[in-house]
């Protein structure tokens, strides 16, 4: 190879691959792109977040609410009651914005999405291996690397959720203190169990386990601790799978409450409603 050509400078979006490395990276900005757009839309609504007795999982656990407001959740069910008069004006009282920022924080930080975003959106890198778009002025860990350290503190925040939408989905099979089961319960049901299994495969939380000892087999933990750290192992290698899968159900979950609440569909259930 001619000297010219190892030294020449590479065109815009040149890289030494030739296969079609990019479609991953397209594929996760258009998915995270779709998601972020609907969720902000959806906490903007503040309406039509409550149907029968499904909680949609952007407004919990709801902390005001204002019954005026079609779809919004009874008394009952906000921990503080109606919405305050303290409320800035310019924006909705919508319970999603309270809450949203502890589960948004989580995925932000999560060692998973930090690589996806930065592939698809910041291009750096764009994807493993790819050569072709140089690095400049590299400085190590500093700015958004450091706030991403947070991610193992967002992680309890994160587990509490989970113990708040299982809540949800016990709910959401009583209507006036009967038991039933309807469409919604099942949907809502299956937010806790995929992000259980999100978050509970987070690279933070095998290590709390026991991934910070350097011979787990010699640390005498025993089997249940040693099968315990097994069954997160497992969850920790298909964390990218449950990533996108809870992320997607939790934005299937809203759709659906969002249109049993506007009537556009009907909630097939035991209440006969």
């Amino acid at each position: 190879m001619e000297q010219s050509a190892v030294l020449r400078k590479p065109s815009f979006a040149e890289t030494l691959r030739g296969d079609t490395w990019w479609i991953e990276p397209l594929l996760v900005l258009m998915g995270l792109s779709a998601f972020i757009i609907y969720a902000t839309w959806a906490a903007f609504q503040a309406n039509h977040y409550f149907a029968i007795s499904y909680l949609s999982p952007f407004y919990s656990p709801v902390i005001y609410t204002d019954t005026s407001v079609v779809g919004s959740a009874p008394v009952w069910h906000a921990l503080l009651g109606t919405w305050p008069e303290w409320w800035p004006s310019f924006l909705p009282a919508s319970p999603a914005f309270l809450i949203l920022v502890f589960p948004g924080l989580f995925r932000f930080t999560c060692y998973y999405y930090r690589g996806a975003y930065y592939k698809a959106f910041a291009a750096t890198p764009p994807a493993c291996a790819v050569s072709g778009i140089p690095q400049k002025n590299y400085q190590g860990e500093t700015f958004l690397l450091i706030f991403q350290n947070l991610h193992r503190y967002a992680l309890y925040a994160a587990i509490v959720y989970l113990f708040i939408l299982a809540a949800d989905s016990i709910a959401a099979y009583f209507y006036q203190g009967q038991l039933g089961i309807g469409v919604g319960s099942v949907v809502l049901s299956m937010n806790p169990v995929l992000l259980g299994a999100y978050t509970l495969g987070c690279h933070s939380f095998r290590h709390l386990i026991g991934g910070r000892k350097d011979c787990f087999s010699c640390a005498g933990a025993g089997p249940l601790k040693n099968g315990v750290y097994q069954k997160v192992s497992w969850l920790n290698r298909n964390h990218k799978l449950f990533a996108w899968m809870s992320l997607f159900w939790v934005g299937i979950s809203d759709a659906y409450v969002r249109l049993v609440s506007m009537g556009i569909i009907t909630d097939l259930n035991t209440w006969g409603l």
